[in-house]
């Protein structure tokens, strides 16, 4: 798959270097020194430029990615990447990093891949105070990860118990049209909902592999 990811700091330099073990990698900064920081491996594109410069992305190509992650330090900068791309070039996974909490609550309501730092370190925090574990595992272990897809017309129509994995995959959530449920294991999916499972990291391409999930 091919990917864009905006910005190259410690958190754009970071998803770039995992992007780029399996994926084609294009990193746009302005700053050309920030490009360090993708080292010691790296095996992708860098671009220096504007990243809100409609010929700059053009040359990152935009228009045949399959998805762009905007995490720069700005929020109103990502925040124009993120409308570019979904209104402009009409890419569906677009991810946007914003710090600012009331501005993270409205994009998120206006239908953006919003990730907030801060929400997920005082999460974390908040789970060391009052030793709540789950969440700070599932960040800190690297071992589980969460595994989410929509249910297309092939699997329309499956039990829940048919789409878990023994030891490797659980659902865990069904987003449906009214809102999310826990399902039992006899709930049947239906088109267009979105189901959302723990899954463990080592075994995400078996797991992918099982499922059908591209």
């Amino acid at each position: 798959m091919y990917f864009i990811v905006i910005g190259c700091g410690k958190v754009g330099s970071q998803v770039a270097r995992f992007l780029s073990e399996n994926h084609n990698v294009v990193v746009i900064d302005k700053n050309p020194a920030s490009f360090q920081a993708l080292q010691p491996v790296f095996n992708g594109i860098t671009i220096t430029g504007n990243c809100i410069n409609l010929d700059v992305l053009r040359d990152a190509g935009i228009e045949r990615c399959d998805g762009i992650a905007s995490v720069t330090d700005d929020d109103n900068v990502n925040i124009v990447v993120a409308q570019i791309a979904k209104k402009m070039f009409n890419i569906d996974k677009c991810i946007v990093r914003i710090v600012d909490p009331i501005k993270n609550e409205i994009y998120r309501k206006l239908g953006y891949d919003v990730i907030s730092g801060q929400r997920l370190i005082a999460a974390i925090i908040r789970d060391k105070l009052i030793e709540r574990g789950a969440t700070t595992y599932i960040v800190e272990s690297g071992e589980i990860t969460f595994l989410e897809f929509i249910v297309d017309e092939k699997k329309a129509g499956t039990r829940i118990s048919n789409l878990n994995i023994a030891g490797e995959f659980k659902v865990v959530v069904v987003v449906k049209h009214e809102g999310p449920i826990i399902p039992d294991d006899g709930y049947v999916v239906k088109e267009k909902e979105l189901v959302i499972g723990v899954a463990k990291m080592k075994s995400m391409q078996k797991i992918k592999k099982i499922l059908g999930i591209t």
